[in-house]
């Protein structure tokens, strides 16, 4: 059998057994579908090899749990904040349409917009940065103004 049959069939009898797994030590549902996920790539990319289907299983539990581990000691070390406190841990009242105008931009301006006046880094350490030309930057700089400016003036009703 090929790959793609075991991974096929793999999916269609671990599948429950994972995400039961999976939920129990995330306790969510996004995260474990994620998890099941990524167990599945592993499987695709280390092509195992097994004796049995109980070994089979055994492996997909673990590197799952393995993940599911992974996860949680993620969220330790980079807890998420609501984007709506965030708003108020950030900045002052006055300045929070700008932020939500600044969270609206694609993430190639969003970047480089906080790198440069959140941050302050200069042009040139914002193209060392992200790899990229100091041209690529002053472009983003400003096309992320300008749709800010828009927003802020088609809000006012300019």
């Amino acid at each position: 059998m090929d790959i793609e049959t075991n991974i096929r069939e793999a999916v269609i009898k671990y599948s429950d057994t994972l995400y039961k797994v999976c939920i129990v030590i995330l306790c969510n549902e996004q995260d474990a579908q994620d998890a099941i996920q990524d167990t599945f790539c592993r499987y695709l990319e280390k092509k195992p090899k097994f004796r049995d289907e109980e070994h089979e299983k055994a492996w997909l539990i673990r590197v799952a749990t393995n993940i599911c581990r992974d996860m949680i000691r993620f969220r330790l070390r980079h807890p998420k904040v609501d984007i709506d406190e965030m708003e108020n841990i950030l900045v002052a009242p006055e300045q929070r349409e700008t932020l939500k105008e600044l969270f609206a931009l694609p993430v190639k301006q969003k970047t480089v917009i906080y790198l440069h006046y959140v941050e302050g880094y200069h042009i040139k350490e914002i193209a060392d940065i992200l790899g990229i030309t100091e041209g690529a930057v002053k472009t983003r700089l400003l096309r992320g103004r300008e749709q800010m400016r828009n927003a802020v003036s088609m809000e006012g009703g300019i």
